[in-house]
């Protein structure tokens, strides 16, 4: 199976493929960062983020696309850029046959670290160990995007798994 975990977010979005492979390891296929300039208009973009995810999607042909699900914050406008790059990822992943799945930042630091109650140092360190890695990727949205792809290898494949059994 192949996800691909997005981090979404309107300045930066985290994207990450990776494969399951055998024994509930990860193959990291290919981690990076999508950033829009701020001083461009939102439509643009929105626009500039929907290429960019089409253009990963075509490229990486993943199964699922694991994104991020938005939460409250203090500042509206940061949330609403995340929200609507939120949508993008889910809706490109639907166009595209893609099983689209969310899921909560707890959910995702608890996949990978043990505790839902994770830092992002703890997340990276998780991260790197899990993809036999160096370091973390950087930055956090990077790592992030990984976190979130694994959540679904070890967590929603799981769930699917359980579904499967009951029937």
């Amino acid at each position: 199976m192949r996800v691909l975990g997005v981090d979404p977010g309107l300045t930066r979005c985290g994207l990450a493929i990776i494969d399951e492979a055998p024994g509930r390891k990860v193959k990291l296929e290919s981690v990076m960062v999508f950033r829009t300039p701020p001083t461009d208009s939102l439509a643009d973009r929105l626009l500039q983020l929907d290429t960019a995810l089409a253009q990963v999607i075509k490229k990486y042909k993943p199964d699922v696309v694991a994104v991020e699900q938005v939460f409250s914050q203090q500042n509206l406008k940061s949330v609403m850029g995340t929200a609507q790059a939120a949508g993008l990822a889910m809706v490109n992943g639907a166009k595209n046959g893609c099983k689209v799945v969310t899921y909560t930042p707890t959910q995702v630091k608890a996949s990978v670290t043990g505790s839902g109650k994770a830092d992002k140092k703890q997340i990276g360190k998780m991260i790197a160990k899990i993809c036999g890695l160096a370091s973390p990727p950087s930055p956090a949205d990077a790592s992030d995007a990984v976190a979130l792809a694994i959540c679904h290898l070890w967590r929603g494949n799981n769930d699917e798994k359980i579904k499967k059994r009951a029937v």
